[in-house]
């Protein structure tokens, strides 16, 4: 089980990045654009910089929905390697069996 703190630390993260989703992407499509002057776009690179360093999708870690277990994390299953062999052993996972001989 990972520290609470960490997990909770990680949904804080998540709920910022879907706050100022929006305004990043605008930020950074201005930002991006070079048909508009330099001076545009400079300025929107210092918007993008006041914003919270949180609100960066890059700053969330994925973790497993059951134990928080931030390593040997598998995106399909939203689990943790040993979640997944656990639940896969109990057959709670459709379609998957766990060989065993």
């Amino acid at each position: 089980m990972a520290k609470q703190s960490s997990v909770n630390k990680n949904n804080r993260r998540k709920k910022l990045v879907a706050q100022y989703a929006a305004k990043r992407k605008k930020l950074k499509a201005l930002a991006g654009d070079l048909h508009k002057p330099a001076e545009e776009r400079f300025a929107a690179r210092l918007k993008l910089a006041q914003l919270p360093r949180n609100s960066s999708a890059t700053r969330v870690r994925n973790r497993c929905e059951l134990t928080g277990r931030a390593r040997g994390y598998y995106r399909k299953m939203r689990l943790c390697r040993n979640m997944l062999r656990e639940l896969a052993s109990q057959g709670l996972i459709p379609g998957m069996v766990k060989s065993s001989w």
